[in-house]
C-alpha cells in the first residue's frame, strides 16, 4: 500500500482494511506504522541525494532513478522483501522527485535550518496515488 500511498487518511485506511475495528488506538497504530514506512523512506533518500552530492553531481536532473538503482533496490527491498508486489511506476516517480527534492534542499543548505524537511514532504505528499481496489479483498495478496 506505502507504494501508493505515504500519507494515507483515516478514511483510506478504513476503506483498505476493512476487516480491523477501528478504534483510537488502531488508528493511531496504523497511522504511526505509515509514519515509520515514510521516515525509512526519507531517511534512504537524504542519504542517496547526499551520495550524489559527494559524487560531484551538480544538477538534479543528472539524478536518475530506474529499477536498477541502489535506491530502488534499497527501498523495494524493504516494503516488498518477498517480491509480492508489482510496484507501480507512480512510486518509481516519487522516488525520483524525493531525491531531487533532498538533493536541491541539501545544495542549497536547507538542512542547517530547522524543519528543513517540511518543505519536501508538502511535494511529495502530492505524489499519492488512489489505492487499487485489491487491496480490499480477504484474498490480497494473490
Amino acid at each position: 500500500m506505502f507504494f501508493y500511498s505515504r500519507y494515507p487518511s483515516t478514511n483510506t485506511l478504513k476503506r483498505i482494511f476493512s476487516d480491523v475495528k477501528f478504534t483510537r488506538a488502531t488508528t493511531s497504530q496504523l497511522i504511526k506504522w505509515f509514519s515509520n514506512f515514510r521516515e525509512f523512506f526519507y531517511i534512504q533518500v537524504e542519504k542517496f541525494a547526499r551520495q550524489a552530492l559527494s559524487d560531484g553531481i551538480i544538477e538534479p536532473n543528472q539524478l536518475q532513478v530506474s529499477r536498477d538503482s541502489e535506491v530502488y533496490r534499497v527501498l523495494n527491498l524493504h516494503y516488498n522483501k518477498n517480491e509480492d508486489f508489482v510496484v507501480p511506476p507512480e512510486f518509481d516517480n516519487a522516488i525520483h522527485r524525493s531525491l531531487q527534492e533532498f538533493f536541491v534542499a541539501i545544495q542549497r543548505g536547507k538542512d542547517r535550518e530547522s524543519s528543513w524537511k517540511k518543505s519536501i514532504y508538502k511535494v511529495i505528499c502530492k505524489f499519492d496515488q488512489p489505492v487499487p481496489d485489491a487491496f480490499k479483498s480477504p484474498h490480497f495478496p494473490p
